[in-house]
Order: C-alpha cells, then structure tokens, then sequence
C-alpha cells in the first residue's frame, strides 16, 4: 500500500515530464522505485481485473439495478440512488458502464505515461496502444498523443510519431511541450526532404517559450544544414558563421559547425578561387579537430582535403589518425585504397579495398574501384565481380527526389552496366584458362575476401564489427567477415583498356537520407547501410530536477551535448572515393543522426536508425502499431464490456492523468443560438488560459485522417468505368441545367464540341496571338524527363516510381513559344527521317474513353527514348483585365455555372484574387508534358478546355478512393500534399482504386469535381487554360472545409480562406439548401466564438485592441509563423522591418503576455454579430 505522500508525489507525473525528469540520476532513485511500484501495482489489479472476469459467470451480476437503497443501508453503498445503473466491484462502484470505461483506459494511460519515463519504449507503445482501444475520444487527451508520438518517435516508427505530433500540434498549438515537438517535426520531415516545412517547425520550435530539451543553439544549426543540403551554400555558410560568434557554444557543437563550414570550403566553386577555399577548408577542419580532438570524422574530411592538393603524406596520416580515433568505415578505407592506387601500390590497394567492402558490402565506390583495379591488371573474371556487386545496389533503389542527383545516378549506372556486358562479352569468347597462363598480379577477389589483412586493419575491422554485435547483433547469425561476392563460371581473358576511375561524389549523393528515411522504402543495401550506422545511447550530462513535482514552466533543462562529434563521428557511410566529393554529400550524411531524440537518455547527434536492424524498419512504419508486444503486462486480449477493473488507489493517480484540454465548444454552444446568447456563453470560459481554437467544424469531431477506401471489391471492368461524357450540338444544350446537373453528378465529366456550340474563338489563346498581346509575360517552366502517358519510370529504367521530377525555372511567353515550335519542326524531322510511322503523335482522333484507350495502352512496350528532357509551361496568369481582355470577354460565352466569375460561384465571393482559382491560368505544353497527381485546392471544382491543336489524355479518380492514394503515396515516400507524383496504374488497381481515362481534344471542356484526384499529360503540342468554380452545394462546401482542416493539421497553406470565405457567403447570398446552411452556420458559430474568446483573453493581459477596418479587395491574412487564416483579430509584429500578421498561438510565443505586439481588429463586434444573427435559412415559395 503506497502512502498518501508517495501517491502526491507521482500522480501528476505524465508524458510532459519526459527528458526532464531523469529517473536514472541517483538523486531521483526514490521516484523511480515509486514509479515502478505503481506500474506493478497497476499490472497487478488488471491482471486481477481480467480474472474475476473469467470467475463471473453471470453477467447480470456486473450491473444491477437499484430498487431500494436500503438494501445497502450501513455499508459503502449506502448513498446510491434507486433507480439508476451502478457497477458493483470488489472495491469500488461506477454510475455506468462509460464511467468505468474511462477509469480502465486511463490505467492503461498512465501504464503508458509511466513507462515512458522509465524509457521503456515497448511496453509505454503497448499501453498507450490499449488506451487507444478503449477510449472513443482520444484526442482530448494531448498528454496521450505527446506521449504515443514520443514512444513511436523512439521505436522509429517516423510516419506514426508525425501522424500523432502533428494531431497534437492541430489541436493544441499551446501545448506545454509545443517547442519539443515542433523540433522533432522538424527532424523527421527534415529526413523525408520536406524542406520547406521542416524549416517552417524549426523555426517555430527558436520561437516557442514552451520547456525544452536543448538549446537555441542547436535548433539554428539545424537551419543552418537545411540551407546546407538545399545548395543554398551561400546562406548555409552565413548561418554557420552567425552561429560561431554566439556566446557559450559547446565544443561538440563548434567542432560541427568548422567541420560543415571546412568542407563546404572544399567542394563548393561558389565560395571562391579554388587556391583560398583550399585553404580556408584545411584551416576550418584543423579548427574543428581542436574544438573535438577525438573526432574521427573531421580527421578523414582533412585527409581528404589533403588528398585533393597531392599531399599525399598528409593524407596518409590523416586518414591513419582517422581510424585511431574512431572504428574504421568503409569510406576511409576506400579513400586509403585511392592513395594506394594512385601510388601504383596495387597489393596495399587491394587490401585497404577488400577491407571497405568487408565493412560495408554494399560500398559501390569500393567495388567499382576494386572492378578498376582488377581490370588494370588484367584479371577480368574479378574485375567483372566486382562490377556485378557495384550494380547491385541500384536493382532495389528507393525513390530519387533531386533530379539532378538521379541524372548522375543515371549516368554512372549505365556507365557500370555498360562495362558489364562489354566484360560478359570478352569473357565468353576468351578460352579456358591453362597452366601456361600468364601468373596474375593479384590474388582473386575469393582469395583476398579470405586471407588475413594486416593487423592494424583486422583489428579496426574487428572493433567495427564488435560494435555492430553490441548495438544491434544484426550479424550474430553470420560470418564475421560474411561470405564472398557472387562470381562469373567460366570466364577468363586478356584484358581490354580498364574502365574509368569512378567518381565518387556521384556515389555519395546517392546515400541521400532522402532515399530512405521511411521505413518501407528501404533496400536490401540500405538496409546494410543503416546496420552500419548503430550507435550506442549515451545519457547527456544535462542539470538535474531535484525537486517534485515538477513546474515545466520554471524549470528549462537544456542539453548540453548537442550534435557531439564523438557520434558524428560513428557514421559509416558520409564520403567515398572521389576527391570532387560534392559539399551536399557529406550535409546530407547530417540528416542521418540529427533526428535523435532530444532527452536525458541519449544525445542529440546520435543516429536516427541505431535500433533498426534489417527488415525491422520496413515493418514498423506499417504494421498496426498494436503489433508491439509488451512483455511487462502478460494478460489476454481485455474485452471491453464485461471487465471489472477496480483499483482504488491507483484511481487518485488516474483521475488526474488526463491533463485533457477539453472542447470549449460544449453542448450549450449550438447553431440555434443568436449573438448575444453566444457572448454570455463565452465569457462563462476560463480565460486563465489561451483559447484553443482549432477547427471551424464541429469541436467534438476527431482531427482530420485521410479516408478509407470503399470496401466493394470492384471487377476489372469496374477498375476502368468509361469516363461520362457528353456532346453538345448548339447553344441551347450548352445552356439548359442538366449540363450542370450531368457535371455536378459524376466525379469528372467532359463536356465535347463546347468551342463550336458556343463560337468559342480559342485562337485567342493559341501561341501565335499570345506572343502578339504579351511577348514579355512570365511563364513557369518545369523541365520533365519524356515518358509515355501510363508510364513512370527511374530515371536508370530499372523501375517504375511514383516519383515525377521537374527542375523548375521562369521565361517569358516569347522564348517558350521559340521552344514549342522548335520542338514542333525537330519532331517533324525525326518523323521524315523515321518514316510514316510515328506521324500520329498529334491527335488520337480514334480512341475512345477509358475502357478502350486504357486496355490497349497497359500492353504498350515502354520507350527506348523515355530519358529525352522536355519544358512544360505553366502557371502563366491571365488575369489582368489590361493585358488579356479579349481574353477573358471571350470566356463570358460560357454558361454561368462554368464562368471564372458568377454569383453562383463560392470563389467570386472570397472578395480578392486568388490567381489559378478564382483568375484564368494557362498552360503551353509539348508532347508529354506533365501536370503531376492532385486534388485542386481546397476540394473546389476546376474548368479545363483544351485550346489544341493536339491531345491531352487526362486520368482520374474519385473523391471517395482519395485516401488509398494517400496511403501509396506514403508507402512511395512520397508527401500527399507537398510531393510530386505520377501514380503506377497497377498500384492502383492493386488497391482496388478505379481510374478514369480519356483523350481531351481541342474544344474540349474537362469539368473536375470536387474533390476529384487526377493528373494529365499532352500527347501533342497544345495550350490549356483552367480555372476553379465552387458551386453553392453542400458537398463542395463540406469537402472544402475539410480539407481547410486537413491542411491545418499537415501545415500545408490553404490558399481559399474559408472563415473570410463564409463571413461573405453569410453576407452576400440567400441559402435555401438546410445542410448547406448548417455547415455555414457551424463555421460562423466557431469564429464567432473565438473571436469573443480571444478579445476577452487578449483584454485581460492588458492589451488595446485597435480597429482596423479592411480596404476595398483587400487580401485575407495568414499567419507569419505558421501560415494559417487570421481571421479579425490579427496580432502584429515588426520583424525585420516589416510588419508581420500572427495568430494568437504564435504571439504567444514572440510574447506570452502580449507586451510589444500591436492587436488589430478588422471587424467590429456588432458587425459581426449582425450578420450572425441576420444569416438564416431561405425558404422558397411554395415550401414551408
């Protein structure tokens, strides 16, 4: 029985207190023994709880009903209602089932909290995950997702850890740990190459005032290598050297920076003459040595730099020192074996070779140099080995995303495999070897792969592979030296001229921790890679909470040992063989170990994968997360009705372990009530803390999640619907409401011979009149790699992808037209060359829809010239009136409900210009030009017309499906929302996900639905001119609020403001539709309601709000910070001389009382209330 004294001590101990109470310090020895009493305590009674069940044959005897309290008169029961539903257990009673479902999730919560703080990931995984089993409303309880996300987070499960972080983030952006997580956001998308909001979290994390694990120091140069791997050099090297001029940098973190800032010197042209970056590089790594003696790391980098100037010597000894420092890896070894061979020293070559490859099998600088190697002395049967194992790294390679980094993948690829069969062929023709053969220079690669090597490298090699043993024993069921490469029979030659020296800054871009960072995306070499890279957890020396319970807010740990070179040191694989190594190779090496948890039980720079071992990673980012076993609570499966769970002292704990910010919105806050009733109800609130407003939905509904895919199991046919068409003959069918109603009733639609019926002149927008009106005029251009329409495939066509590269770029109107008709004339030469028979490019005149199109094009063999690069123009606005108004009065011909402008289109009431939505954008393509899969923003509906004179095939999918192509997406690694993706049509119907597919010809008009997933390319040289339309439906208005939400929770801006939105919509029009009027209604009740809460919390911090008013067309605001819609009350800002708009969680953290930050209001309160109160539902005549 726990005292009273020890129970005060931990009850209030949750998620929060993780990396700030360090329960193996000895000063909190006493803590830990009470926390691991109450998880025995708590195991036990549950344990119990399951075997009394077992006993209880009876269930009436689980839940009686009260007739006559006298029953009970004298005993604990004594105060119970008659009439009501109570649950009997042995110690304790429960009003009803739900009360007792509450108190036996949150024991599991606790369970889950508790461990957590012990660092056992595993068992806090498995609680956290009963939790979530048995409580219906999860997410009010931010403790709990903190919590899960951290265990994930530690158990690398990344894709999990950001689901539940970024739930958390959605709907408490003021939650205590709220700069914790913003960095480890940051990190993990960060490793997923989402740059730009990774950049977006660390910077929120250097604002954030919340508790921390680490310091500012640590967080800037994490910015500081965003810019790095980004080729931002320029702005990279000046945030390093800000950061070096800070006050108390700690030497690990100093020895990073000169190290970055050294190499960066060596490999980038742009930071100078080669002589002075020469020389500021050895100066800057002698520097980072000093700061961190025992690096091994910035040792190899020196030595490499040395080999670079020819200081051969200096390299030597570098790379020796390099070895001593730290276990040798495979890339210091390889450059070892470069000096050897550069030296003409092959034997010393060939073992510094053997050695890389032994510790790395997969090093394909390594095997091509010792392929280069062996051929130069004439050994071609293992020069041909070799070669063979440098390819194999390429067979299973992940999803490039840096297209220039895949176009040298591409190159030396081919490179190998051309040498490869150039070796097959001699081999094959060479005769069988003889005793009169000429004796070889060398020992076979078998032989090399089982002789002993020198003593100094058998012992590096034993201390590497002994350290691989304790932190993972990925190779206890192997070899230590595992067994030699796969060899050719039978070949034997002469030797032709010797390949090529291969580059190896090609090699290194291709370990990009871009390629495989989520875990179904790893290879068989990746894998090997990661083994490569475990480290063992160090805990930090950081200050010590001595006192509890603790006050977050009082006591600011901050670790100390951020970014230690002494882990740094431990990756295996940063560099290879080239002296030309690029600058963003070893940067990206960086992302490898800096998404390390940030707590007292390891550092901040150990490596991300150091408890993965092959196969594990692949599973744990897709496995269910109840997968995870937990050892410490072995009891069966707990069912959910019948349990009589009853621990009585536990529950002083359990109550208040849900640290739950509840929904403001409470029943008494309803669509029916008018303004005033709202006021009063609002400032019943507490304003003692920040309002949380999150979400103009209904505030009792989950955070936002993709959808599941219709469960119906479609057929092929189903698997390919014909796309519904219609054509038009005049103006009258162009114009009678069952065109709109056939558009609205199905997921896309084409609407045919539109141009004719309605005397479209489309030769205003053709290339030729273009370039008359406005020769001078923007273009975004993106350069694309040629591929068949139902094809994507790696740039090396070894593979097909998801991944769809382009370089993006900026021209004018003029130069592309040049292009689009040079392409034209160079096409048409090829043609004369090859014949008649490529001629029909152009058109698909006699192609049919979807069924008919698609079963003829899933048989086409893919193109030998897919690698050909094209330029796609697009995004060119026409929305100045000035510029292009015949233009845009030719499109007033259009019926109304497909118009740019209508009173019936939601867009032309947002007030100001939204270009592309709500403004006429046009696109100038060539054949195979690629618009990449999306949704349009927002789920609004788009206007696509085909201007010609060739074809577009489009393909799309419905809205209902969007959330399984969410999902391979994912599995792809790709991002949803910020990724570029060209989906593999197997893969889709693999998944059971149908796809329209059609041939848009000239005059075409393509209307796509809301929400409707679809991506397009050009089979012949033609523009296109687009547009978004939002009619006043309840289906669109709901898809769009969705995914307003949706992309709060992803921290993806939602260009449509949908508040400003539907303030207008409340203002502007009658709704006679009830549902949509409701969801209206809601979303006016919501900002309401913040509105109200934020001016009363803002007032009792002291501060003015000043009225602002809005001018005419003025543009909705966003959040400086974090990019969401600030609607009314904006806070204000000066950063760096200019005023900035931020949303209230985000001034709370530039200021948490306010104080310096100017609050503007844009609406009065009346107003507002007054449109609130006059917005009602439009009955029409003869209803009612």
């Amino acid at each position: 029985m726990m005292s009273f004294d020890n129970i005060n001590t931990i009850r209030d101990l949750d998620s929060r207190y993780y990396g700030f109470l360090d329960l193996c310090d000895p000063k909190n020895v006493d803590v830990k023994s009470l926390v691991q009493q109450l998880i025995t305590k708590v195991q036990d009674e549950v344990a119990r709880c399951h075997s009394d069940i077992t006993e209880e044959l009876v269930p009436k005897s689980v839940f009686i009903k009260i007739e006559d309290s006298s029953l009970y008169t004298g005993n604990q029961h004594s105060n119970l209602v008659p009439g009501e539903k109570w649950k009997i257990g042995k110690k304790k009673i429960y009003h009803d089932e739900n009360d007792f479902r509450e108190e036996y999730a949150n024991a599991f919560c606790k369970l889950g909290h508790l461990h957590l703080l012990l660092c056992e990931y595993s068992e806090a995984l498995s609680a956290y995950q009963k939790y979530l089993k048995f409580c219906q409303m999860y997410w009010t309880n931010h403790d709990f997702l903190y919590g899960i996300g951290i265990a994930y987070f530690k158990l690398r499960c990344f894709k999990w850890a950001t689901k539940a972080f970024q739930e958390l983030l959605y709907l408490n952006p003021n939650f205590t740990c709220a700069s914790e997580v913003h960095l480890r956001l940051g990190l993990m998308l960060k490793v997923y190459g989402e740059y730009s909001t990774a950049l977006k979290h660390f910077q929120l994390s250097l604002i954030g005032n919340s508790a921390t694990t680490y310091r500012n120091h640590q967080v800037k140069f994490q910015i500081a290598h965003l810019y790095e791997i980004q080729n931002k050099h320029k702005a990279a090297k000046e945030a390093y050297e800000f950061l070096l001029i800070e006050k108390n940098l700690s030497s690990d973190l100093k020895a990073d920076i000169y190290r970055q800032l050294g190499w960066m010197h060596h490999c980038v042209e742009c930071l100078g003459e080669k002589k002075d970056r020469e020389t500021s590089a050895l100066f800057l790594l002698q520097k980072s040595i000093e700061a961190e003696p025992k690096s091994g790391q910035s040792l190899y980098l020196l030595g490499r730099c040395y080999a670079g100037i020819n200081k051969v010597h200096d390299a030597f000894l570098a790379y020796r020192n390099s070895v001593e420092k730290s276990e040798g890896n495979a890339d210091t070894w390889c450059s070892i074996g470069v000096l050897y061979q550069q030296q003409n020293q092959p034997t010393d070559a060939l073992q510094a070779y053997i050695c890389a490859v032994q510790l790395d099998k997969e090093h394909k600088a390594a095997w091509t140099n010792l392929g280069i190697l062996y051929e130069s002395c004439g050994q071609l049967r293992d020069a041909y080995a070799c070669y063979l194992n440098a390819t194999k790294k390429y067979s299973n390679q992940s999803t490039c995303t840096d297209e220039r980094l895949c176009i040298k993948n591409d190159r030396l690829t081919k490179g190998l495999l051309q040498r490869v069969k150039f070796l097959q062929t001699q081999l094959g023709q060479a005769p069988l070897p003889s005793i009169t053969s000429k004796r070889r220079q060398l020992c076979s690669i078998e032989e090399a792969w089982n002789l002993p090597i020198s003593l100094e490298m058998n012992s590096r090699q034993q201390q590497q592979q002994s350290l691989q043993m304790h932190s993972k024993q990925y190779t206890k069921n192997t070899p230590l030296q595992g067994p030699p490469p796969p060899y050719p029979h039978n070949y034997d030659s002469q030797s032709p001229l010797p390949a090529k020296r291969d580059k190896c800054d090609n090699i290194e871009e291709n370990r990009s921790v871009q390629d495989f960072p989520i875990a179904n995306a790893l290879s068989d070499p990746q894998h090997l890679i990661i083994q490569n890279l475990n480290l063992e957890e160090h805990p930090i020396q950081s200050n010590k909470l001595s006192s509890y319970p603790i006050n977050l807010q009082e006591n600011k740990v901050m670790g100390d040992n951020a970014t230690s070179p002494s882990y740094i040191s431990k990756i295996k694989h940063a560099i290879t063989v080239n002296e030309e190594y690029d600058a963003k190779n070893i940067a990206q090496m960086f992302c490898k170990y800096t998404i390390n948890s940030l707590d007292t039980t390891d550092t901040f720079t150990e490596d991300i994968l150091n408890t993965c071992k092959k196969g594990e990673i692949v599973n744990s980012s897709i496995k269910m997360p109840n997968e995870i076993k937990v050892e410490a609570v072995n009891i069966p499966l707990l069912c959910s009705n019948e349990t009589n769970y009853k621990p009585q002292e536990v529950k002083k704990n359990v109550e208040l372990d849900i640290s739950t910010v509840k929904a403001d919105l409470s029943p008494a806050f309803k669509t029916n009530m008018d303004s005033s009733q709202l006021l009063l109800a609002v400032k019943d609130l507490t304003i003692d803390e920040p309002p949380v407003c999150y979400t103009i939905l209904n505030s009792n509904s989950p955070p936002p999640s993709p959808p599941d895919c219709p469960p119906q199991k479609l057929s092929r046919d189903q698997l390919l619907p014909p796309t519904p068409s219609v054509h038009l003959e005049n103006k009258k069918n162009a114009f009678s409401p069952q065109l709109q109603e056939f558009c609205l009733k199905h997921p896309i639609a084409v609407v045919r011979g539109l141009a004719g019926a309605l005397k479209l002149d489309l030769g205003l927008f053709s290339t030729k009149t273009l370039v008359e009106a406005n020769p001078d005029h923007s273009v975004e251009v993106r350069t694309q790699v040629h591929q068949s329409p139902d094809e994507n495939w790696d740039l090396s066509q070894a593979k097909r992808v998801w991944a769809c590269i382009s370089h993006r770029s900026h021209t004018t109107i003029a130069k592309y037209a040049q292009y689009q008709a040079s392409s034209f004339q160079d096409s048409l030469k090829e043609e004369g060359d090859k014949g008649f028979a490529g001629s029909q490019v152009l058109s698909d005149s006699d192609s049919k829809d979807s069924i008919s199109n698609s079963s003829v094009s899933l048989k086409r063999k893919r193109s030998k010239t897919s690698s050909k690069m094209l330029r796609f123009g697009t995004n060119v606005d026409l929305s100045d009136e000035r510029k292009w108004k015949p233009q845009l009065s030719e499109l007033q011909k259009l019926p109304a409900f497909a118009r740019v402008i209508s009173a019936a289109n939601m867009l032309s009431h947002v007030g100001h210009v939204i270009l592309g939505m709500n403004t006429v954008q046009l696109y100038m393509k060539v054949p195979g030009s690629r618009t990449p899969g999306h949704q349009e923003n927002n789920n609004f509906c788009s206007i696509n017309i085909n201007i010609g004179p060739g074809d577009c095939e489009w393909f799309a999918v419905p809205d209902a499906y969007w959330g399984g192509i969410h999902n391979l997406c994912e599995k792809n690694n790709i991002s949803y929302l910020h990724g570029s993706w060209w989906p593999v049509l197997e893969d889709l119907y693999k998944e059971n996900i149908p796809v329209y597919r059609f041939i848009q010809k000239p005059g075409d008009l393509v209307w796509v639905n809301a929400g409707c997933v679809h991506w397009v390319q050009s089979i012949g040289w033609c523009n296109n001119i687009a547009w978004n339309v939002g009619p006043l439906t309840a289906r669109q208005y709901s898809l769009a609020v969705e995914r307003y939400e949706w992309n709060k929770l992803e921290n993806f801006k939602s260009i449509v403001p949908m508040v400003h939105l539907s303030w207008n919509l409340a203002r502007n029009i009658k709704v006679s539709d009830a549902k949509l009027f409701e969801l209206i209604k809601m979303c006016l009740l919501q900002t309401l309601k913040n509105v109200f809460h934020i001016q009363e919390f803002v007032k009792s911090k002291g501060v003015e709000i000043r009225f602002n008013g809005r001018g005419k067309n003025e543009a909705s605001h966003y959040c400086g910070q974090c990019e969401v819609e600030v609607f009314n009350v904006l806070f204000i800002k000066e950063q760096e001389k200019r005023h900035v708009v931020h949303c209230l969680p985000c001034a709370l953290k530039l200021s948490p009382s306010l104080q310096g930050i100017v609050c503007l209001e844009e609406y009065r309160l009346t107003e507002l209330q007054h449109v609130y109160d006059s917005f009602a539902l439009y009955r029409t005549q003869g209803l009612g």
